[in-house]
C-alpha cells in the first residue's frame, strides 16, 4: 500500500526518501511533482486530494532524481494551499533534507467540504490523475458530499477507551505510529478533544453495534430463485446470519458463511480439469461485499447490507446511493468517490479495498473470464443493489435488435417483470415484445412463471 511506504519515506535518509518516492507509482493517494514547479499550479492537485480521500504530493523530484528547493520555494509551496485554494486545503508539509535543499512532502487530508482552486475549478483524484469537473458534476459532488460529514462526526465522551486492543494494536503496527493516539490522530479518526468519530467507532471500536445497531452484514440463503412470502417463503432452515463487530471483522465473517454456503457446480478450473467451484468467482462476490462495506451510507441507520444467495445469483444490497454524477447503467465508467474516505483509506491500508473504479472493473473482468454475464447495478431512492449471475453470459449476435435490447431490459430490472411492464418499459408494442420474449424464451435467456398462457399476473425474468 503505498501510503505507507511514503510515511516510511520520512524515516529515511534523504536520499534513501528520494529513491523510494521516485519509484513509486501516483495513484489514487500519491501525486509527484518537479521542482519547478509553479506553486499556483499544486492547487489542482490539493484541491482533487482534498475532494476525494486524501494524499501525499511529493515536490523535488524529476525522472528519478532529487530537484532539490531552497528555502524561498519550501515557504511557497508550504502556503500553495493558503493562497491557490477556497476553502482553505488542510495540509501537513514535510520537508526531507537533500544536499543543499530539500523536496517537500505534502500531506493532504480528506475534507467534508468541496474546495476549488483560486480560479474556480474544481478537481477530484479519479486514480493517477487530478480530473476536472464539470458545473453538473461539481453541483453534484457538492450536494453528495454532504453525506460524508455523518462518518466524521465526533462521538462525545468517546476515547481510546472504547477502542478493542486488538484491531488498534493490528493497524498501529501496520502504520508504525508509537502510539494509539498518534495513530488515530494520523489518520484524522479523533477530534481534537480526543472524541472517536464515527469512522473510528465502526473499524475499532469494541462494541461497533452500540449507537449504530444496523451497521452489520445480514447473509441469507433461499433455496429457490424468488424469496417468495408466508408459507412459500424459500429461505433455507438456519440460512439467515448476521455478522457483527467492527468492519474488517463483519467482511471476515461473511464472507467466510458465503464461502461455506454458496452452491457450487462443475465447471472447468484453473487446472485444466472439471472440477467443484463456487456459481461465483469468490473474487467477484467479495469486491462487491467490501465495496458495500466501506461505501455504504452509515448515516442511514434504519438498514444494514444485505448478501442473499440464490440457487442462479447473489445480490448484494447497500443503504446509499452512488454518487449523484454516476451512472449506474454503466459502472465501469464511475469516477472514484468515495462516501467514507477516512474508512477508505483505512480499509484500504489493510488490505481490504481496490481502488473504487478499479475494483469494478476487475469484477466485470472476472465474471467475464468465468463466461459469465456481466454484474447489474440497480439503484432504488435509498438502496444500490449488485447482482451477481451465475447464468452464462449470453450471445446476442444472432438476436434480432429488438430482442437484444428487452433482454438487457429485463436483467437491468434485477426483478421479475410481467408482459405489460416489458412493453411499457421497451417502447415496443405488446405483440412485438411477445415475439421477442418468445424468442428469448427458446434460447433459453428468460423464464416465463405464471399459472396460465392467459394469467395476467405471468412474469418474465432472466434465465
Amino acid at each position: 500500500m503505498n501510503l505507507r511506504r511514503v510515511e516510511e519515506a520520512l524515516s529515511l535518509s534523504g536520499e534513501q526518501a528520494v529513491d523510494l518516492l521516485a519509484q513509486m507509482p501516483e495513484n489514487q493517494w500519491f501525486d509527484r511533482k518537479s521542482g519547478r514547479v509553479a506553486p499556483r499550479d499544486l492547487a489542482a492537485p490539493l484541491v482533487a486530494f482534498a475532494n476525494a480521500e486524501g494524499g501525499y504530493i511529493a515536490v523535488g523530484i524529476r525522472s528519478g532524481q532529487a530537484e532539490p528547493l531552497d528555502n524561498q520555494k519550501l515557504n511557497a509551496i508550504r502556503q500553495a494551499a493558503i493562497d491557490f485554494t477556497s476553502p482553505t486545503v488542510r495540509t501537513r508539509f514535510h520537508q526531507i533534507d537533500v544536499g543543499q535543499g530539500a523536496i517537500a512532502l505534502v500531506e493532504i487530508e480528506p475534507s467534508s467540504s468541496v474546495h476549488e482552486t483560486a480560479g474556480g475549478e474544481v478537481y477530484l483524484r479519479v486514480g493517477d490523475e487530478s480530473r476536472k469537473l464539470s458545473f453538473a458534476q461539481r453541483r453534484e459532488l457538492a450536494y453528495d458530499r454532504g453525506t460524508e460529514v455523518f462518518s466524521a462526526t465526533a462521538l462525545d465522551d468517546s476515547g481510546v477507551k472504547d477502542l478493542d486492543t486488538k484491531a488498534t494494536r493490528t493497524y498501529q503496527k501496520l502504520i508504525g505510529a508509537a502510539t494509539v493516539e498518534s495513530m488515530l490522530a494520523a489518520r484524522d479518526l479523533i477530534d481534537a478533544k480526543g472524541n472517536l468519530r464515527v469512522a473510528a467507532w465502526l473499524m475499532f471500536a469494541k462494541h461497533p453495534s452500540r449507537g449504530f445497531p444496523n451497521a452489520h452484514v445480514r447473509v441469507l440463503q433461499y433455496g429457490a430463485a424468488e424469496r417468495g412470502t408466508g408459507a412459500a417463503l424459500s429461505l433455507l432452515v438456519d440460512r439467515d446470519a448476521r455478522c457483527e463487530g467492527t468492519l474488517p471483522q463483519q467482511i471476515e465473517q461473511a464472507s467466510k458463511l458465503i464461502d461455506e454456503w454458496i452452491p457450487q457446480r462443475n465447471a472447468l478450473g484453473d487446472s485444466g480439469r472439471f472440477e467443484a467451484l463456487p456459481m461465483i468467482p469468490r473474487k467477484a462476490w467479495l469486491e462487491g461485499l467490501v465495496n458495500a462495506v466501506i461505501h455504504r451510507s452509515y448515516s442511514v441507520q434504519g438498514d444494514h447490507i444485505r448478501v442473499e444467495l440464490f440457487p442462479n445469483r447473489i445480490e448484494i444490497s447497500s443503504p446509499g446511493r452512488f454518487p449523484s454524477f454516476a451512472d449506474p447503467n454503466n459502472p465501469t465508467s464511475i469516477m472514484r468517490y468515495a462516501r467514507n474516505p477516512r474508512i477508505a483509506r483505512v480499509m484500504a491500508e489493510l488490505g481490504y479495498a481496490y481502488e473504487l473504479g478499479e475494483g469494478i472493473k476487475r469484477m466485470f473482468g472476472w465474471m467475464r473470464e468465468r463466461g459469465l454475464s456481466e454484474p447489474v447495478y440497480n439503484q432504488t431512492s435509498g438502496h444500490v443493489l449488485l447482482t451477481l449471475f451465475a447464468n452464462p453470459a449470453a450471445s446476442t449476435r444472432s438476436l434480432p435488435k429488438g430482442a437484444a435490447n428487452i433482454l438487457e431490459l429485463v436483467r437491468q430490472a434485477g426483478v421479475p417483470l410481467g408482459t405489460g411492464e416489458v412493453a411499457e418499459l421497451s417502447g415496443y408494442s405488446r405483440p412485438t415484445v411477445i415475439r421477442h420474449l418468445t424468442t428469448l424464451r427458446a434460447a433459453g435467456l428468460v423464464v416465463w412463471k405464471g399459472e396460465s398462457p392467459r394469467d395476467p399476473h405471468a412474469t418474465w425474468a432472466i434465465a
